[in-house]
């Protein structure tokens, strides 16, 4: 079984000069991730996903936001450039739990 979730984000450039781009998930995305990924949890309730925007997939682990109460997924230089994305953009993603146990 596969646990797939998709959703609309934006991305967002923590505030250091060399600091990093995230999507914080929606609240309701957030809420059924946290409850799908409870026995695969890792180090400060980290998740392992599949992440995938316009065509562009990567492996990354996300972690809980307490600001947010979501989760954060960071997104790399790679993916931002060859996505064409950047900082402030609407983006559609999705995103598959890795189920480890």
């Amino acid at each position: 079984m596969t646990t797939s979730y998709a959703f609309r984000g934006e991305l967002w450039h923590y505030p250091e000069e060399s600091g990093w781009h995230f999507i914080t998930l929606p609240a309701d995305v957030a809420e059924q991730l946290r409850d799908d990924s409870t026995p695969f949890r890792k180090a400060f309730g980290s998740v392992k996903v599949s992440a995938s925007i316009a065509g562009h997939s990567w492996s990354t682990s996300m972690f809980p936001d307490s600001r947010s109460n979501s989760y954060l997924l960071p997104v790399k230089k790679g993916i931002r450039t060859a996505a064409g994305i950047r900082a402030g953009d609407e983006v559609d993603v999705e995103l598959v739990l890795m189920l480890e146990g």
